[in-house]
C-alpha cells in the first residue's frame, strides 16, 4: 500500500524557461503572447455572437475553436508564469490530473473542430446545393456537441487509468505542463499495454482527422481549379488557405510529437514543439482567420463602429441633459440635427 499512497505527493515540473534574465524575457514574451490569446479569441467569439451576417455553420464551428483555444492555452500559461515567478516548481497530484485531462480534452475536441469546419468547405464548395442540408442548423449542432463530447470521453479514459498508477521512480516530470507521456516513465509498474492504447488514441484523435481534412482540401482544391468565375475560385482559394494554415500549425507538432518512435524523442524537443500547440497555435488562430477574412473584417468594422456610434450618442445625449435654458436646446438641437426631447423620453422611461 505504500506505493499507492505515493500518489498524494506533488509532482515537480522542471519548466521551460531557465531561472535567469532570459527566462523572465521569455516568460513576459509567454504572458504577452497569452494576453493577445484572450483578446484575439475573446474579440472572435463576441464578433460571431453579435454580427447576424456570421450566424452560419462554419462561424459557428469557429467560435467554438476560438473558445477551445481560449481554454487551452489557459491550461499552461499561468501555472508556468506562476511557478517562474514564485521559484518553485511544484504541482499537486490532483493539480497535474486536472491539467492533463483539460489538456488531453481541449486537443482532441480542437482537432474534430477543424475536421467538421474542413467537411463544411468541403460541402460548401463542392455540393453547393446540398448545403443547406448537409450543413443544417440541428448538424451544425450535433457536430459541435460531438466533438465536446468526444473529447470528453477520451481525455476521462486516460486520465482514470494515468491518476489509478503507482509511481514511484520519480516525481520529476521534465516538461512544462503535465503530459502523458512525460508522465508515464514515473510509473512503478509496466505501462506498454496502455502506452499502446494511448498510440491508438492518437491515432484516431490526431492522424485520422488530419487525412480526412486533407482529402476534404484536396477534393476542394481540385474543384476550384475548375470554377468558371475568379472571383468564386479567389474567395474559395482564400478561405481554404487560411483553414489550412491554422490545420498546418496545430497538426505537424502534435503528429511529429507523438507519433515519432520513442528513440527519436528527447524532453527538450517535446518542450519547445509544445509550446507551438498550446500557446503560439491559439495565439495566431484569431489573428489568421481575422486578417484574412472579409466576413470578419467587416463584421469588426460593423460591429466597433456602432459602438462608436452609439458611445457618441450617449456623450451628445448628456450635452444635451445638460443645457438648461431652452434657447440653447433649441440651437444644439438645430446644429446637432437629431430629436434629443424624443431620446431624452427614452432614457428616462427606460
Amino acid at each position: 500500500m505504500e506505493r499507492w499512497n505515493q500518489t498524494s505527493n506533488d509532482f515537480i515540473l522542471l519548466g521551460l524557461l531557465p531561472p535567469n534574465q532570459t527566462g523572465l524575457l521569455l516568460l513576459l514574451l509567454f504572458i504577452f503572447m497569452f494576453s493577445l490569446t484572450l483578446i484575439g479569441n475573446s474579440t472572435m467569439i463576441s464578433l460571431i455572437y453579435m454580427d447576424c451576417r456570421l450566424h452560419t455553420p462554419m462561424y459557428f464551428l469557429l467560435s467554438q475553436l476560438s473558445l477551445t483555444d481560449l481554454m487551452y492555452i489557459s491550461t499552461t500559461v499561468p501555472k508556468m508564469a506562476f511557478n517562474f515567478l514564485l521559484g518553485q516548481k511544484s504541482i499537486s497530484f490532483l493539480g497535474c490530473g486536472a491539467q492533463m485531462f483539460f489538456f488531453s480534452m481541449l486537443a482532441g475536441s480542437e482537432g474534430l473542430f477543424l475536421s467538421s469546419m474542413a467537411y463544411d468547405r468541403f460541402v460548401a464548395i463542392c455540393h453547393p446545393l446540398h448545403y443547406p442540408i448537409r450543413m443544417s442548423k440541428g448538424i451544425c449542432v450535433k457536430m459541435i456537441i460531438g466533438s465536446w463530447m468526444l473529447g470528453f470521453l477520451n481525455s476521462l479514459a486516460h486520465i482514470i487509468y494515468v491518476l489509478h498508477i503507482p509511481y514511484c521512480r520519480s516525481r520529476v516530470i521534465n516538461h512544462f505542463l503535465c503530459d502523458i507521456s512525460a508522465i508515464l516513465p514515473l510509473a512503478c509498474v509496466d505501462t506498454s499495454i496502455y502506452e499502446y492504447m494511448f498510440f491508438v488514441s492518437t491515432i484516431l484523435f490526431l492522424l485520422f482527422p488530419f487525412l480526412g481534412i486533407s482529402a476534404s482540401y484536396g477534393r476542394v482544391i481540385f474543384a476550384v481549379f475548375f470554377m468558371r468565375s475568379k472571383e468564386g475560385r479567389k474567395k474559395a482559394f482564400t478561405t481554404c488557405s487560411t483553414h489550412l494554415t491554422v490545420v498546418t500549425f496545430f497538426y505537424v507538432p502534435f503528429v511529429y510529437t507523438y507519433l515519432r518512435p520513442k528513440n527519436l524523442r528527447s524532453p527538450e524537443g517535446d518542450k519547445i514543439l509544445a509550446v507551438f500547440y498550446t500557446i503560439l497555435t491559439p495565439m495566431l488562430n484569431p489573428i489568421i482567420y481575422s486578417l484574412r477574412n472579409k466576413e470578419v473584417l467587416g463584421a469588426m468594422t460593423r460591429v466597433f463602429g456602432c459602438i462608436a456610434y452609439l458611445k457618441d450618442i450617449k456623450l451628445r445625449l448628456n450635452i444635451f441633459q445638460s443645457l438648461r435654458d431652452e434657447k440653447e436646446k433649441a440651437y444644439y438641437n438645430s446644429k446637432v440635427g437629431i430629436k434629443w426631447e424624443i431620446l431624452t423620453e427614452r432614457k428616462e422611461h427606460q
